[in-house]
């Protein structure tokens, strides 16, 4: 009797030991990733990430295989990761995942590969340069039931979800009426851009545009995650190019009024600043939220009383510091993402939807309806 009860309780601890050694093999196994384009001067944002545990680089897809060759170098990876056929890397290294560092053009024909081979993709903002591509897009993901995440460094913005916190969650500021929104630098070749990343950042098709296209979309996601996915009613825009000898093709000012039912939006995209900035002003019937960078934001919401500075700690806001920490829980299903989320597929359509109205209401001199 004494033997039985020992056996059967060996047989629980062992069946115990078992189940918490495969549980944890399972939480610690490394997503397979691809990264699909490297001529995007972000490309350190994954290939410089060490220390991480939540995803392995088992591919890189790049058509210039010297521009490939140097990278790969530079950042410490092995040259035989390098593929220049995109479906004959995802056969062979079969990914769960891929990560977009390629001309914003190519977006969909990332997608168009990884959807029905069920990998999850994550690109660099925005998801796309016109709605054809971004609703076909959205359609695959949709299809194939896979995650197609936006990346944009204000998500990682400690001021952009206690922005979100303070307007939604405390309404701190009262109904929402306006927000301003500026986002740019001194312009990408001013900068020092890499000339592989400057040729596509430059090019109407390739880019979809010049400043309103890479530093508009900041202003069209934040405004969308704010409202909780209203999308607007109509779009207005002029453009400007104050140095033609160096941006050709594009405009390098851009100037956008989102109007809503009852706010608007004023987005300031620029490659004219004096220095480099990513800020907005969120204005309600009784109160204003000033965000100064990722961290400090100015606010107040009483006549009598002075304004408030704030400096956040972004592990007591809450927010994800790093893109790519999120995209594996979303994966995993540790992140539920809103339609109205920074990084969600829905949100990303309504930006290109603004993006591309912008575009048109430039061109042709009025105001654009969007069409619901």
């Amino acid at each position: 009797m004494q033997k039985l009860k020992f056996k059967i309780l060996l047989s629980l601890l062992l069946t115990l030991l078992f189940t918490n050694l495969e549980a944890q093999t399972t939480i610690q196994k490394p997503i397979r990733l691809v990264v699909v384009g490297v001529s995007h001067d972000h490309i350190g944002f994954i290939l410089g990430r060490k220390g991480k545990t939540d995803f392995e680089i088992v591919g890189i897809y790049e058509p210039n295989n010297e521009l490939a060759i140097r990278i790969c170098k530079g950042f410490g990876f092995d040259t035989k990761l390098i593929y220049s056929n995109l479906n004959n890397m995802l056969d062979i290294v079969k990914p769960e995942a891929a990560v977009g560092f390629g001309p914003i053009f190519e977006h969909l024909a990332m997608v168009e590969a990884c959807a029905p081979r069920g990998i999850h993709v994550m690109v660099e903002k925005p998801l796309a340069t016109t709605v054809k591509q971004a609703t076909r897009m959205e359609m695959l993901a949709n299809k194939y039931n896979i995650q197609l995440l936006t990346d944009y460094e204000t998500s990682w913005y400690s001021t952009t979800l206690k922005s979100f916190q303070l307007l939604n969650d405390s309404n701190y500021v009262g109904p929402l009426r306006k927000v301003v929104i500026h986002d740019g630098h001194q312009g990408p070749f001013e900068i020092g851009t890499s000339k592989e990343f400057l040729s596509w950042l430059t090019d109407p098709v390739l880019n979809g545009g010049g400043s309103l296209i890479d530093f508009g979309c900041y202003g069209a996601n934040l405004m969308t995650y704010l409202t909780k996915g209203e999308v607007p009613i109509s779009v207005t825009a002029v453009t400007k190019t104050f140095k033609p000898k160096i941006y050709s093709k594009v405009e390098d000012e851009a100037t956008i009024i989102v109007t809503y039912p009852t706010s608007q939006c004023i987005i300031q995209a620029s490659w004219n600043w004096p220095f480099g900035r990513k800020d907005m002003e969120i204005y309600g019937e009784t109160g204003y939220i000033v965000t100064v960078n990722n961290r400090t934001m100015r606010l107040r919401n009483n006549e009598k009383q002075a304004e408030k500075t704030l400096v956040l700690n972004p592990k007591e806001v809450g927010v994800y510091q790093d893109p790519f920490n999120y995209f594996a829980d979303a994966i995993n299903g540790k992140v539920k993402l809103t339609n109205y989320d920074p990084y969600s597929l829905v949100n990303n359509v309504t930006v290109v939807k603004i993006l591309s109205a912008a575009r048109e209401s430039a061109k042709k001199g009025r105001t654009v309806k969007i069409q619901h």
